[in-house]
């Protein structure tokens, strides 16, 4: 399994979890990736211990090298500004 992390600062309109809702400021992104493409989404707080998971579930990627790529993808639309 890879993990990747990213710190990025999240936009007036927060990310939500599952566990506590929207989570705004500045945050942690871990995408994690199985072997067979299962992807995990989760985010903290900048210098928190506690994860919290992305809304959403069943996450799939066909090629695992995929991985960064998508990463990169997600940091990039949460912390996009909001028109």
């Amino acid at each position: 399994m890879s993990h990747l992390r990213s710190t990025f600062n999240a936009t007036p309109d927060g990310v939500m979890t599952n566990e506590v809702g929207v989570v705004t400021g500045e945050l942690e992104l871990r995408t994690s990736c199985g072997d067979d493409g299962t992807l995990s989404l989760a985010v903290r707080y900048a210098g928190a211990d506690e994860w919290y998971t992305i809304q959403g579930h069943d996450y799939r990627l066909h090629d695992v090298r995929d991985h960064e790529v998508v990463h990169r993808l997600l940091v990039n639309v949460l912390a996009r500004p909001t028109v």
